[in-house]
């Protein structure tokens, strides 16, 4: 028999145990309550969560008597932690015992992220979760009750330091990386940045990182995502732009020196180790799968000259300026993945492209809302591609920037009036087509 959960919604089958002698199950006590008492618990399709503690979770324990409505709260508890995509159970009677199986899908999770909690390295963090969630591996779902006793063992770990403030957690986007984060903050507390030290001489010596610090970073406050921002789109590119291409930056460190028995500190200073490691220079490019774009027109787009020092951020201009190519030429879906190559030893590096073309896209018609006749009138007059034609991208870009910064350029002296244009580009891989779709609001 099975009972089925699937996401937020379950369908209860109502199961009954039958417990009559007939069945094997003998007994004066599981008569009359209609329950067994259970010999086991088993799971399976799990992949990294651990059995022994899921059953904990539970609430059932091996030689308790259930019955339907207690296999049904087990289901329940499981499915609320937040761990499971889906989750059916079935069971099945031997003699006086009941032994139960919970067909387990697990969610997927995410890394657990720290943003404003300095006094604590991460680990002593993870460490207070483990308390509450003893499976807790550094990752977390997207919501449900593992999260919020997460949220709950900081708070407590807080709290005995003489720090009363809520903890509160949000599933965001990775700021600095690809995916999703589950992102821990607190509010209630005044944190400020007091200073920022790095480990590298090329950083301290930097106008622009100095600059920045001084006018966005000290005094502001604290965030481990707003240096970890800082760090990404400020740092790095300095690192990149000199042939550091395998810099190690951060992460970054709170180096308090305040008893910990005290109050814990509002000024927040904060070091950046950093190791530069060597400088590459250019060696090459290898593509593979163009065939719109010849490999001379490629590395015309690149714009790379071997043996200069590799300049980390005008490569990736480089391979930017490739995908608008294909942009140019209507191949919206292409897809252009550099793959990095290092020579430790020759101090070089080379990259190998794949490129996945898909197909070549003619443009179709436009469809705009909110627009008034003479406006639109405007707009369609300004689009420079026929009906039919190589749909290029760089045009729809620049459109889109005179109607959001320049609108002069294309209604001249007609007054209109909007906030802003939602645009998308509707595409039909079969006919080959693409329509522009402009709202304005």
């Amino acid at each position: 028999m099975r009972h089925l959960f699937r996401g937020s919604r379950w369908a209860c089958v109502w199961l009954l145990l039958i417990l009559a002698p007939a069945a094997g199950l003998a007994g004066t006590s599981a008569q009359s309550t209609g329950k067994a008492r259970l010999a086991k618990i088993t799971f399976d399709g799990l992949k990294s969560l651990p059995a022994d503690a899921l059953a904990a979770e539970s609430g059932l324990k091996i030689g308790d008597l259930v019955g339907r409505d207690d296999l049904q709260a087990a289901a329940d508890r499981l499915a609320q932690l937040g761990l499971f995509a889906g989750i059916t159970y079935e069971f099945r009677s031997q003699g006086e015992e009941l032994f139960l199986t919970f067909h387990a899908e697990e969610a997927p999770r995410v890394p657990a992220y720290f943003d404003n909690i300095p006094w604590f390295s991460d680990g002593e963090l993870a460490a207070a979760i483990r308390k509450a969630v003893p499976f807790f591996d550094g990752t977390c779902p997207e919501g449900g009750a593992v999260v919020d006793r997460s949220a709950d063992a900081l708070r407590q770990l807080l709290g005995l330091h003489q720090l009363n403030v809520a903890v509160e957690h949000e599933y965001i986007g990775n700021p600095v990386g690809e995916g999703m984060i589950q992102e821990f903050h607190i509010t209630g507390a005044e944190l400020k940045v007091s200073k920022v030290e790095f480990g590298d001489t090329l950083a301290t010596a930097s106008r622009a990182i100095q600059i920045h610090v001084s006018e966005n970073v000290l005094g502001k406050p604290y965030s481990r995502m707003m240096i970890d921002l800082f760090l990404s789109e400020q740092v790095r590119p300095v690192y990149a732009q000199k042939g550091y291409l395998r810099a190690r930056i951060g992460p970054p460190e709170i180096r308090l020196s305040a008893d910990p028995t005290k109050p814990l500190s509002s000024s927040v200073p904060v070091f950046v180790p950093i190791s530069s490691g060597a400088i590459f220079r250019w060696r090459g490019v290898e593509w593979s799968g163009n065939t719109a774009l010849t490999t001379d027109q490629l590395n015309a787009a690149l714009g790379m000259k071997t043996g200069a020092v590799a300049d980390g951020t005008a490569i990736q201009a480089g391979f930017d300026r490739t995908q608008e190519e294909y942009g140019r030429r209507g191949y919206l879906d292409a897809v252009v993945h550099p793959q990095p190559e290092f020579d430790d030893q020759a101090g070089t590096v080379s990259y190998r492209v794949p490129i996945t073309e898909g197909v070549q896209y003619r443009y179709n018609d436009f469809v705009i809302t909110g627009a008034s006749l003479a406006a639109e009138k405007k707009i369609r007059a300004a689009w420079t591609v026929a009906q039919g034609e190589v749909f290029d991208k760089i045009k729809f870009e620049d459109l889109l920037a005179k109607l959001q910064a320049r609108k002069e350029e294309i209604f001249g002296d007609l007054p209109v009036h909007y906030d802003e244009v939602g645009h998308w580009l509707r595409t039909d891989a079969q006919k080959r087509t693409v329509d522009v779709l402009l709202d304005f609001k």
